[in-house]
């Protein structure tokens, strides 16, 4: 058996478990009539909260009693095989893809890629290129190297611990069938993208994730905030899709082949041609454009926070661990791109460039300063939220600013490195607010919450090890790959960008642990009645919980810095293969930095950390409402308004996409239609209309005119000539002798 024959069954597994899933489902569904309650357990169902909901930018409490818990028990058709269907599906798909990374190591030891082409799917012929002219087939062909053997062993890992722990959270909601179908699907759809041997079919997955997110955001499709949350989502990632089948385009027109190793090595055989004119450039920053809608970036970030609308496993599988790292994805996997530009950049400006002109001519740079720009933001957004799952959703949001930060400097490996510890730590996090809203029959308000430390002990020791991680702290998996990130930003010489990346770290320890003292110490603040119900959760979701946790303090190790000796970073020596070599001159030169200087920023990073950490705790302790939080919220009560109304983007692009350019601009089109495009067709009516009145006078008065006197003039000589004819032979005898009468006269006076 080889790597490639392994290959396509990594997705087929869980496309068969969707259309297995789907198909019970839907008989289910016939035969209760067509009724699903999607909120099943939830009793009433989810609601907009006290504050207006979804119209307010607040998520809805995902109210979840799930096993054990108080809400309404439905009878689901199929239980048992949904149960056991979904997370097998998702299992044999890790089964196989960690046979396909050990068969695949065997055969090339893991320096050499391996594609295997199932069918031509769009033999599109000899088509036009800017350089001549190229022969161009679409395959569906997948691909298996160090970069997507990377993404498919921790996404069908950590997808697999989300089925099972979905077992649990969705156990009595009537749509447990259609939920595993989705989960199923979006399995199916993340897998391809990543195994995508070109950027068609990548891009096929890359919109699978797309619909797959607006489905399970919007899983409660009865609820207005599920459904407006759901299409924003959607929208959101459209507008940034447009970006990306604009490269796609330009890589085609550059290059003659979207096949990744022939596009790639076409690319570093004559990297001047191709960034000559910022073609490279262009293309780049055309698929940076889709990354922003898929990763949640600025200026395209909105959608991630109000799809915590969705059931709490999605908010682990989706957006935290899988799709909104497909664009840090994307960008490490066309890297030859952003290295090109940026050594075009520094050879058009200079050794020492202006911020301006590499804003022009750096695609990597541009990169860089949205990723560092996000990752402040968010994480500015995440120090004044009280719901517990959108804490969690802007810390995703500023961490993969982390993320497109490291690739922007041309870190590539540490921006990968951080993807697959995040995979961990976050996926944690939101498994781990999940059992806390079980515990708490879907309270989701962390002002509500309060000394549920001993009453949901596996909860809480799981999402400390977490939230250790995300802050950074020796030892755990977050602080190797965040300190790899900060490291070679300053290295790189983009002091302005370590310095917000270093003040973003301070800022995530302390709304992390804020999180973690207003949650679990102090005193309940809830009712007496959801605290006589407060429970931990069943094994079912325990058991992934602690696995996870696990992830987040030993995933690290694989990154260790080379400045801890003895260790080596096995991690970017994996990562080395995917990086194609440019010719001489044309190689990003080496980032380095002394071990004192490492070492430096290791312990600035790891004060800042602390610092934060320190804080959180010095804010947040005593009796409810905290004293310090108060007076600061006194003290600038403007900016702590705009900081919880998240500066107010939402309301801004309401104002200017939906009311100005939107309706009113729609409303001038309207006008123009009206006024001018009817005008122009009503007036060419009347023009056709009066020109139709002159030609029927003309035709009636000299076409009919002269067709009836013509017609007029035959039958008057007709008549005529009726009269001659008589039939009396004197009148005939008299005509004739007239006749030689007439000719004798003409003879003679011509003659």
């Amino acid at each position: 058996m080889k790597a490639v024959d392994v290959l396509p069954w990594i997705p087929v597994f869980p496309l068969l478990g969707f259309l297995v899933n789907g198909l019970l489902y839907l008989v289910s569904h016939s035969k209760l009539g067509g009724k699903d309650a999607p909120l099943g357990a939830h009793g009433a169902g989810g609601h907009d909260d006290a504050h207006g909901g979804h119209a307010a930018g607040h998520v809805a409490p995902d109210h979840h009693a799930g096993p054990g818990g108080h809400g309404d028990h439905v009878e689901i058709p199929f239980k048992a095989l949904h149960t056991w269907i979904g997370p097998l599906a998702s299992g044999l798909a890790c089964v196989a893809a960690f046979l396909a990374i050990f068969l695949w190591m065997g055969e090339t030891r893991g320096e050499e890629a391996l594609v295997t082409t199932l069918w031509t799917w769009i033999p599109v012929g000899s088509v036009p290129t800017w350089f001549g002219g190229a022969n161009v087939s679409f395959d569906v062909a997948l691909r298996i190297d160090p970069l997507s053997a990377l993404m498919i062993g921790f996404v069908t890992f950590v997808g697999t611990l989300i089925h099972v722990y979905s077992v649990g959270y969705m156990g009595h909601d009537a749509g447990y069938g259609r939920f595993f179908a989705y989960l199923n699907l979006f399995m199916f759809a993340m897998l391809t993208l990543v195994l995508g041997a070109n950027l068609p079919i990548l891009f096929v997955g890359w919109e699978g994730v797309g619909l797959c997110s607006y489905l399970l955001i919007g899983y409660y499709y009865d609820k207005d905030f599920a459904a407006d949350a759901g299409k924003k989502a959607f929208v959101m990632n459209r507008i940034g899709d447009a970006g990306f089948l604009l490269g796609l385009f330009g890589c085609l027109a550059m290059f003659g082949t979207v096949d990744f190793g022939r596009m790639f090595a076409t690319a570093a055989a004559d990297p001047a041609k191709y960034a000559a004119g910022g073609l490279v450039t262009a293309a780049a920053l055309c698929l940076f454009i889709g990354a922003t809608g898929k990763s949640a970036q600025i200026p395209l970030y909105v959608w991630l926070p109000d799809a915590m609308a969705g059931p709490t496993p999605v908010s682990a599988l989706i957006h935290a661990a899988t799709m909104v790292t497909a664009g840090v994805y994307m960008v490490a996997r066309m890297n030859v791109l952003f290295r090109i530009s940026h050594e075009w950049a520094l050879k058009v400006l200079g050794e020492g460039p202006s911020v301006f002109g590499l804003l022009t001519h750096d695609a990597s740079f541009v990169v860089a300063v949205i990723g560092g720009l996000t990752a402040f933001v968010a994480a500015t957004i995440g120090l004044a939220q009280n719901d517990i799952k959108k804490v969690l959703a802007y810390s995703t949001v500023s961490q993969l600013g982390y993320m497109f930060l490291g690739c922007g400097v041309l870190a590539f490996g540490a921006g990968m490195f951080h993807v697959f510890t995040h995979a961990f730590f976050k996926a944690c996090l939101f498994l781990g607010s999940g059992s806390v809203i079980h515990a708490l029959g879907g309270e989701q308000d962390m002002t509500k919450m309060g000394g549920l430390k001993d009453k949901i002990p596996h909860t809480f020791r799981t999402m400390l090890i977490a939230t250790i991680a995300i802050a950074g702290i020796p030892f755990f998996s977050g602080f190797f790959s965040k300190d790899a990130i900060l490291g070679e930003t300053f290295a790189s010489g983009h002091v302005v960008l370590w310095a917000v990346g270093l003040v973003t770290a301070g800022m995530t320890a302390f709304y992390m642990f804020r999180l973690i003292r207003m949650t679990f110490y102090g005193t309940f603040r809830g009712s007496a009645e959801t605290w006589a119900h407060v429970h931990e959760s069943p094994a079912t979701m325990t058991v992934p919980l602690w696995i996870l946790a696990a992830g987040a303090f030993v995933a690290g190790y694989w990154g260790i810095p080379k400045v801890l000796p003895p260790f080596v970073n096995k991690f970017d020596g994996f990562l080395e293969p995917i990086f194609v070599k440019l010719p001489a001159g044309w190689t990003p030169h080496p980032h380095e930095a002394s071990h004192a200087l490492e070492y430096a920023l290791m312990a600035a990073s790891v004060a800042v950390a602390l610092v934060g950490i320190a804080l959180a705790v010095r804010f947040y302790s005593g009796a409810f409402p905290f004293a310090l939080p108060s007076r600061v919220a006194a003290a600038v009560p403007r900016l702590t308004r705009a900081v919880r109304q998240k500066y107010y983007v939402d309301e801004a692009y309401e104002w200017l996409f939906v009311e100005r350019l939107g309706k009113r601009f729609g409303r001038f089109l309207w006008d123009v239609d009206a006024r001018v495009v009817d005008g122009a067709v009503n007036g060419s009516r009347h023009v056709t209309v009066g020109l139709s009145h002159v030609s029927d006078w003309i035709d009636k008065t000299f076409v009919d005119g002269a067709v009836n006197g013509v017609a007029d003039g035959l039958q008057a000589a007709w008549r005529g000539q009726g009269r001659l004819q008589t039939g009396q032979t004197q009148s005939y005898a008299l005509a004739m002798a007239g006749g030689v009468f007439g000719l004798v006269c003409l003879y003679i006076i011509f003659a």
